[in-house]
């Protein structure tokens, strides 16, 4: 009821909603209707409440809730169902939980604050509460497992563009899973899947963005900003989030319908921060040292070595530091 209440709070910002009429078109009293008003009051709604004019949203709280989100979200072919915590150790573990448990394609999960996020390599991620995005998304594509790994840039185009979106900040792609500002990471994107030989059963993208982190551990603030310390002002996770999922599902289902990652590559190709660099590329045969000269139209990444060899990567840890 809460969030049918919020809902119609929502479509009809620009006027006041009486009790009684909320009352008789969600047929609960309207003391019923006092009291979840209060309840969303407590959860930062701020709501003008006008006796014989009734009630008006005024502003939003920027929390992560379920009810809110959905409905933001309710024409999206994703976001069918949204768990958020307040505190979990991953995103993408309980996602993985889900899936197996059967959750259907499109299922979200988010956290205000995660204790064991990692990411590649298994290296850990830092997710300090109510300042970050942890989030998860189920996906169970009907394509050949050896194409999984077209999901994660994907993943890296949309949101590239969905953080300039809501903030106007021109963020790049160090192929093919971190989004870097300013020459540091702001966002890490770690796919992880179960498979069969020619059947996936599920892949799990794992966002996790730096939004309104003030202050780095002394190891990794060389290397790692926020959207806010380069904005210089407060960034809206939950815009940050319904922007996300919206460019996600465009870019998402166009390679699904079309078997075609055309779109996607030429966002990761105008948005790289990687070719025409000299990278170390650590893949699970040594380093490799080369130029990355492009990126192909199914996503693997062109190099040129010191021997004049050009060859393809499809996925390896890069790095365009100085090494």
């Amino acid at each position: 009821m809460k969030k049918k209440i919020l809902e119609v709070l929502k479509e009809n910002r620009d006027k006041f909603i009486s009790g009684e009429e909320l009352s008789n078109s969600l047929g609960v009293t309207r003391t019923s209707i006092w009291k979840y008003i209060n309840g969303l009051k407590a959860e930062g709604y701020e709501i003008e409440s006008i006796p014989r004019k009734g009630y008006r949203l005024i502003e939003e709280p920027d929390i992560l809730s379920k009810d809110d989100l959905l409905i933001e979200l309710k024409s999206s072919r994703f976001a069918k169902d949204i768990y958020c915590f307040d505190k979990i150790d991953s995103t993408n573990n309980y996602a993985k939980e889900l899936a197996l448990d059967g959750a259907e394609e499109g299922t979200i999960v988010l956290s205000d604050e995660q204790t064991g996020g990692r990411g590649r390599l298994g290296r850990p991620w830092m997710s300090p509460p109510g300042s970050s995005i942890s989030m998860s998304i189920i996906l169970k594509p009907s394509i050949n497992p050896s194409e999984a790994a077209k999901i994660t840039e994907i993943t890296a185009a949309a949101v590239t563009i969905a953080i300039n979106n809501a903030t106007g900040l021109d963020v790049g792609i160090k192929w093919p899973n971190d989004i870097i500002l300013n020459n540091k990471k702001v966002c890490g994107i770690l796919t992880e899947m179960s498979a069969e030989l020619d059947n996936i059963n599920y892949v799990i993208i794992g966002i996790g963005i730096n939004v309104n982190i003030d202050e780095f551990p002394q190891d990794i603030a060389k290397v790692a900003t926020s959207l806010k310390k380069v904005k210089g002002k407060y960034i809206s996770r939950k815009n940050l989030v319904i922007n996300i999922v919206k460019e996600f599902e465009k870019l998402y289902y166009n390679f699904i319908n079309t078997g075609s990652l055309k779109r996607t590559i030429g966002i990761c190709r105008e948005k790289s921060v990687t070719l025409g660099k000299t990278v170390k590329i650590i893949t699970k045969n040594g380093e490799i040292i080369a130029k990355a000269l492009d990126i192909t139209e199914d996503g693997k990444l062109v190099i040129k070595k010191d021997d004049g060899q050009i060859i393809n990567i499809i996925s390896g840890e890069v790095s365009v530091r100085k090494f």
